[in-house]
């Protein structure tokens, strides 16, 4: 691994450094850029695939039940497969499972664009698409986030960490749009093919990224006794335990908030369908900005565990004003800020995690942080029936309430988190 850069001020004591240096600093690492370059390709591919998912089951049925259950089997395998795919990681080499899972994504998604230009395509074969992609997709989440700590030093690491999530959500915003236009001027089996060729980049960027070995600990036991280390390892160390209860449970009972989109579209701010587009591009703007935010910052961050506090506090709040308002400009803008406090406390969460469990244990641990994925659908389902009852403001509000409540219980009960600092030499 290379040395750090030096960094020198100048007369007046400031850094050198410019803004673009500061905000991908981590990309000085060759392995690491091939990895961020990945998932630029792959999280574009993914939103593209979604979009055009979606827009095949409506089309092919018209029925929006069938939309919500493609929805739903998406993110099923995160709560089966996830933790398995966990001790997969700790066990093998995590660079060839990857690649694996890319080979399988990319031949799908080359198949799926066959099928639909012949005119071959059935519902049932989308559905059968979508769960061989979201298993691939469950065992890619967790072994990238994995592989991160091994290819920067640990100086570097909130900031490849902000990185990602500023790709990830940048693709988030932008996918969508792009995967409507192919639409409409390749139609949906272009899609699938753009998908492919997405995929194509992944898997070079992956041969050209040279990783180091996992290490040989985990085989020392079966793979069952891997898994239950995994668990007893969360839940007996207080200071991992009470981040990962601060990353599942706000993913659960505020981030649901999203499906109430058209609720908010409709019958609170009244705008018409492009105004739905922009209140649900809003959050991913937010954490775009808030990503490259914390990347170019992340070397003067000294308390991390408070900024998590202070994030999560602050989305309660922002989902408070949003909830309640029916301003269309003062909604959007909230939406950004909500985005922005999101990353702030998941990116830091993420990256106290990444410090804290050692390597041997990071694909398991890092396989139950991924389990969000899966309880996303549980609040999202409460969300809609709740606002059935009370309405979409109401709810929204209370969920908004749950947060800032979980955040001072966190402070309270779980002083670990409060002074937790991560550093260099931690």
């Amino acid at each position: 691994m290379e040395d750090p850069v030096t960094i020198e001020p100048t007369a007046d004591g400031k850094s050198t450094q410019s803004f673009f240096s500061q905000t991908f600093f981590s990309l000085r690492h060759p392995n690491f850029r091939h990895l961020f370059v990945g998932t630029v390709f792959m999280s574009a591919g993914q939103w593209i695939q979604n979009v055009t998912l979606g827009w095949l089951v409506y089309d092919l049925t018209g029925s929006s039940v069938l939309l919500g259950m493609l929805n739903g089997l998406r993110a099923l395998p995160f709560l089966i497969t996830s933790p398995i795919a966990g001790v997969v990681a700790d066990r093998t080499d995590r660079k060839t499972i990857l690649i694996v899972c890319q080979y399988v994504l990319m031949l799908t998604a080359m198949s799926m664009g066959i099928l639909v230009a012949a005119g071959f395509v059935r519902v049932w074969q989308l559905f059968t698409f979508t769960l061989i992609t979201a298993v691939a997709w469950s065992f890619i989440d967790p072994v990238r986030q994995s592989m991160v700590p091994t290819l920067v030093p640990k100086e570097d690491l909130m900031n490849a960490i902000a990185l990602n999530s500023a790709a990830f959500n940048m693709t988030k915003v932008i996918g969508p749009s792009i995967g409507g236009l192919l639409i409409a001027v390749f139609g949906a089996s272009g899609n699938f093919f753009v998908q492919s060729l997405a995929y194509v980049g992944v898997l070079l960027s992956l041969y050209w990224m040279a990783a180091p070995s996992n290490s040989t600990e985990a085989r020392r036991s079966s793979a069952m006794a891997n898994l239950k280390e995994g668990m007893t390892y969360v839940w007996r160390n207080p200071a991992v335990f009470a981040l990962m209860t601060s990353a599942l449970i706000p993913r659960i009972i505020a981030m649901p908030y999203q499906t109430l989109m058209p609720v908010f579209q409709k019958d609170v701010l009244k705008v018409g369908p492009e105004g739905l587009g922009l209140l649900l591009a809003a959050p991913g703007l937010g954490a775009s900005l808030a990503g490259f935010a914390l990347a170019t910052l992340s070397s003067r961050l000294k308390r991390q565990g408070l900024l998590l506090i202070i994030s999560l506090i602050a989305l309660g709040a922002g989902m408070n004003i949003f909830a309640w308002t029916t301003s269309f400009p003062l909604a959007l803008a909230v939406l950004v800020a909500i985005g922005a406090f999101q990353i702030f406390y998941m990116a830091t969460t993420n990256t106290m995690l990444q410090f804290i469990v050692p390597d041997h244990l990071r694909g398991r641990v890092m396989s139950i942080y991924m389990l969000d994925r899966g309880l996303m659908p549980i609040g999202s389902m409460t969300a809609g029936i709740s606002a059935h009852w009370i309405g979409a403001p109401a709810t929204v509000s209370y969920m908004g309430l749950a947060v800032i409540v979980l955040a001072v219980l966190l402070a309270w009960r779980a002083p670990v988190v409060r002074e937790l600092a991560v550093t260099a030499d931690h």
